[in-house]
Parts: C-alpha cells; sequence; structure tokens
C-alpha cells in the first residue's frame, strides 16, 4: 500500500499540467520498454510489442500487441479544474499586477483562495517555418501567485453567502508595479515569462497556461490512513490505467489505456474523448496487423473500463447521498451506476467487474447518486457509445471533489491499481 501511495504522489507533484501528466507517462512507458510512435506517421507492429503516442500533447495512449485474442481498453482523463490565463494576462490594478484569468472545468472557486500557487503548461515560440513553432514546456515550480480573499471586516456576509465572480474577484496577485502613471505601461508577465525561458519578448507567439496548487500531496490521519492532494481527479485513475498496462506480460489481443484531455470540459475535442482520436487509433492498429476487417468484431465482443473519480460519502453531508448505495473511504473501487447512462454499463457489465474483483479478492463498492440529484458524468458513455463497446465506470471515492485539494484513502488507490491489473492481464 505504501508504495502505491508513494508512486502516485510522486506522480501527481510531476505533472501540474496536462502537457506535463503526458511526458511524465512517456518517462515510465520508455522506461518500460514501450517504442513511441507518432500520430503523424504510419504504423509499424508487430506482435508481442508494446508502444505509445501522444496526441497533441496532452492526451496519450499506449498499448501491447499480444497474439489473437481480446480487445480490452481503460480510459482516464489528464486535465483537473483550474484556472487558466487568457492571452496578454497582464493587468494592472491599483498598483498591483495581476493575471487575468478564466476557469477551467467546474472547480470550486473559494478553495483556490489564499493559496501559494504557481503556473505550469506550455509556451509556443517563433520559429523560421510558421507551420512548425517551437513548444517548451514550462512549470514555475515555487510559489508564484495567490488570490488573496477580501477581509471578513469588508464582507460581514462572506459567510452566508460569499459569491465569488471571477473576472472581478479572483485574478491572481502577481506582482507589485508601484505608481506608472505617465510612463510605458509594460507587459510584465510576458517580459517574466521571456526571461524565465531564456527567449525573447518578440519570440513568444502563445502559450497555454494554468494555475496549480504548489503545496504537495501529503499523508494525513491519525494511523496516516488517507491522502491530500490537488489532482486526484483524475491522476489516481491514470497512474493506475499505467500500472496495468505495464504488468500486461504475455497478454493476448490488444490492451490499450486511452488517457484523454479536456473531460472536465465536455471532452469535444482533438485530444479529448468525444473526438475521433481513438477510434482512428484502433483502426491503425488492426490495419498496420494487416486484419482491418477484424475490428468491429473486436469492438462487439471487447471491453471498455472508464476509470473516474467516484463522489465518497462526506460524514458532515451523508443525506446528500444514496442511502443505501453510498460508497466511503476505504471501501474499495466504486463501481458506479445511473439509470441515465451518464456512466456507462449494463448488467452484464457490471456481472464482469464484480466477477473480476470478487475473484482477485479486490475491495469493490457500488455507487449510485441520490434520486434526487443528478450528479456527474464521465466519458464511459460517450466512448461506449462512440465505438459500440460494452464498457463500465469505476474509480476511487475521493471527498471534495474539484477543490484544489481532494481527500482519498491510500488502501482504495491500491484496490484500483490491483483490479486494472486483473483487467489487463
Amino acid at each position: 500500500m505504501e508504495k502505491n501511495a508513494s508512486s502516485l504522489l510522486d506522480f501527481i507533484k510531476a505533472s501540474p499540467s496536462p502537457f506535463h501528466v503526458v511526458e511524465q507517462a512517456a518517462k515510465e512507458l520508455s522506461a518500460a520498454g514501450f517504442q513511441e510512435l507518432s500520430l503523424g506517421s504510419p504504423f509499424r507492429l508487430q506482435r508481442g510489442g508494446r508502444y505509445f503516442l501522444r496526441a497533441y500533447g496532452s492526451a496519450f495512449v499506449a498499448f501491447r500487441v499480444g497474439e489473437a485474442g481480446p480487445l480490452r481498453m481503460a480510459a482516464a482523463h489528464t486535465d483537473s479544474p483550474c484556472f487558466r490565463l487568457k492571452p496578454s494576462a497582464s493587468m494592472e490594478k491599483e498598483g498591483y499586477g495581476v493575471l487575468n484569468v478564466e476557469p477551467y472545468g467546474g472547480l470550486m472557486l473559494r478553495t483556490w483562495l489564499d493559496r501559494p500557487l504557481s503556473l505550469a503548461g506550455k509556451v509556443v515560440l517563433r520559429r523560421d517555418d510558421p507551420f512548425q513553432p517551437e513548444v517548451r514546456l514550462f512549470d514555475g515550480e515555487g510559489p508564484l501567485i495567490t488570490i488573496p480573499s477580501l477581509a471578513i471586516h469588508m464582507d460581514r456576509e462572506v459567510n452566508e453567502k460569499g459569491t465569488l465572480k471571477v473576472q472581478e474577484n479572483l485574478l491572481p496577485l502577481a506582482t507589485l508595479l508601484g505608481e506608472t502613471e505617465g510612463e510605458e505601461k509594460k507587459d510584465f508577465f510576458l517580459s517574466w515569462l521571456a526571461e524565465e525561458i531564456g527567449a525573447g519578448e518578440e519570440d513568444i507567439l502563445s502559450y497555454d497556461l494554468l494555475t496549480y496548487p504548489v503545496e504537495e500531496g501529503t499523508s494525513l490521519g491519525l494511523q496516516g490512513e488517507l491522502l491530500s492532494s490537488p489532482r486526484l481527479d483524475n491522476l489516481t485513475s491514470v497512474v493506475a490505467c499505467l500500472s496495468g498496462l505495464c504488468a500486461a506480460e504475455g497478454a493476448k489481443g490488444i490492451r490499450l489505456i486511452a488517457c484523454f484531455d479536456n473531460e472536465e470540459i465536455g471532452s469535444r475535442t482533438k485530444q479529448g474523448a468525444a473526438g475521433n482520436l481513438l477510434r482512428g487509433i484502433l483502426a491503425r492498429i488492426y490495419k498496420a496487423l494487416g486484419t482491418p476487417e477484424a475490428l468491429e468484431p473486436a469492438l462487439a465482443s471487447g471491453f471498455l473500463l472508464s476509470v473516474d473519480v467516484a463522489h465518497a460519502t462526506h460524514p458532515n453531508y451523508a443525506s446528500k447521498m444514496d442511502p443505501k448505495l453510498h460508497p466511503v473511504l476505504g471501501g474499495g473501487v466504486a463501481l458506479k451506476q445511473a439509470a441515465s447512462q451518464s456512466y456507462a454499463g449494463d448488467a452484464e457489465a457490471v456481472a464482469i467487474l464484480r466477477a473480476l474483483a470478487e475473484e482477485a479478492g479486490i475491495p469493490w463498492q457500488h455507487f449510485v447518486n441520490h434520486s434526487d440529484s443528478r450528479g456527474g458524468s464521465t466519458i464511459g458513455s460517450m466512448l461506449s457509445a462512440t465505438l459500440a463497446i460494452r464498457a463500465a465506470d469505476i474509480g476511487v471515492p475521493i471527498l471534495a471533489m474539484h477543490s484544489a485539494r481532494e481527500t482519498m484513502a491510500r488502501s482504495d488507490q491500491e484496490s484500483l491499481e490491483r483490479l486494472l491489473q486483473r483487467f489487463l492481464a
């Protein structure tokens, strides 16, 4: 259990943005003997091979090719709710330098206040060929910015109401500008960024940068049984998918994991699960193996796991959960179901997952939404629909989903990784 928790926290620390998630995954896959392919080049595959490819910097797919056998896939997402910088982010307000940001995903706004934050993502630089700009990953690493809350003396109703508007109340404080009246206003952020990456301001064409809390994940609880960390949603699942695939030595058929970007904003992007990325890659795999006609039968008889966190029962808000089917921290993997099919699955899918878990002695528990609550959704249903493949939704239960910090049980990560290893074996 200690190894699972430590590996998870190390991965989260190394992955402050989706771009860094892909970079870290590529390092681990390469170390495990996976060969990198290019999305823009033909696939050359052989039985017994292991491969991975990056998709537009923030998504990746990895797979093993065994002898003839079934298709089994697991999918997760690389993104988490945060604030993202707008272009030309420098703003001057009352002598302060603040950054112009917009919300990404359904973040819990108040949890981002008064924290030391940093910036991470990618910076795109000018090169001779406009169609081939230089892309550099960027991580500010240490504390850079903060979003100060308003003192209670000036907002006596903050504990009762506490309404926050991003454009008005939540622009991060980045620097002190002092008096600039009559002076030429310069782009303080662009100037700082250029110095940090060792480039000229005129060479920075664009960037995709996001905020993240610099406080690292940690154990807590009287017995050290809990984990508190940013981005448990959904790096718990990315780590479990990698663990399952790397352990799948000698598996027959195709074993594949796909970790998409943009789940938190609907997935309808080229690197998102609602696009054609996965179907296109599958078609290329079967074509490269000389069996293009085998894809549709493989999908019809295959199985997909959608791996994303679930809501754990909150001790102070237990009435928000279904009165019977409510997972708790430490109870094992949550098997998610919904009549609306916002979570993928049917009776056969549930039976398969139960049998796999119970045969291996892996603890599991049901999650179903309270009947008067809409609840969330995952990429499972959209992938199951577009691929016409049987699917099920699973994940570790967590508290404070979409907060700047979330909480889970250490043992649940071990259970999830064991289940992925069993599924992909």
